[in-house]
């Protein structure tokens, strides 16, 4: 049975962010920047969306020599989707640096 609640404030930042540019792939470490979301929240959400579908998720060579591959997201067509309809109605969140009401 699928639940149909509303995501959290920290979901709905990172949905945001992921908005900004679906297409393109995105870095845990530059969501946390945007977002203000802590890992701790940020990865089991990535991970729960990438596991429904909702995100595509690659390991991605790094532009600096000698550092390791990076994990890197972004969102997939059935995920646009459903971010757009968890973020049309919700209200401005509070905290964290994306989102918020002026």
């Amino acid at each position: 049975m699928k639940r149909n609640r509303r995501p959290s404030e920290p979901a709905l930042r990172l949905l945001r962010a992921l908005l900004t540019a679906p297409a393109d792939w995105r870095y845990g470490y530059d969501l946390t920047r945007a977002t203000g979301v802590g890992a701790g929240t940020l990865y089991p959400l990535l991970e729960r969306w990438a596991g429904q579908g909702l995100l595509a998720s690659e390991w991605r060579p790094s532009d600096t020599p000698g550092r390791p591959p990076r994990h890197a997201y972004r969102l997939t067509g059935a995920g646009r989707v459903q971010a757009e309809l968890w973020t049309q109605d919700a209200p401005p969140v509070a905290g964290g640096k994306l989102g918020l009401a002026t």
